[in-house]
């Protein structure tokens, strides 16, 4: 696929791109380039290749879930201006 001087405007107008005149035919190579790497890879035969996830086989290393920071809840509302019920009272904002 080649694309056109008029191509490349339009493309740049429905971007929002400022092309000049003298950068079109510059930025329309760079797209044809990118259009010939698309037809490229369109053109590898993928039959019975299945999809993967990653390009290398990756296991993760889990760890337990298990809370390693102590429980300072107290700490901190006791300098909070108003606590009800362990949640932290703010004024209301919208009405």
């Amino acid at each position: 696929m080649s694309l056109t001087d008029a191509d490349v405007r339009r493309i740049a107008r429905l971007s929002r791109l400022r092309v000049s005149d003298a950068e079109v035919a510059v930025v329309g190579e760079k797209l044809n380039g990118i259009f010939g790497l698309i037809e490229q890879l369109q053109a590898v035969d993928t039959e019975g290749v299945e999809p993967m996830s990653h390009a290398r086989d990756v296991a993760l290393r889990l760890r337990d879930d298990a809370a390693t920071a102590p429980d300072r809840r107290e700490a901190f509302q006791a300098i909070a201006p108003a606590v009800e019920n362990g949640l932290y009272l703010v004024p209301k904002v919208i009405e």
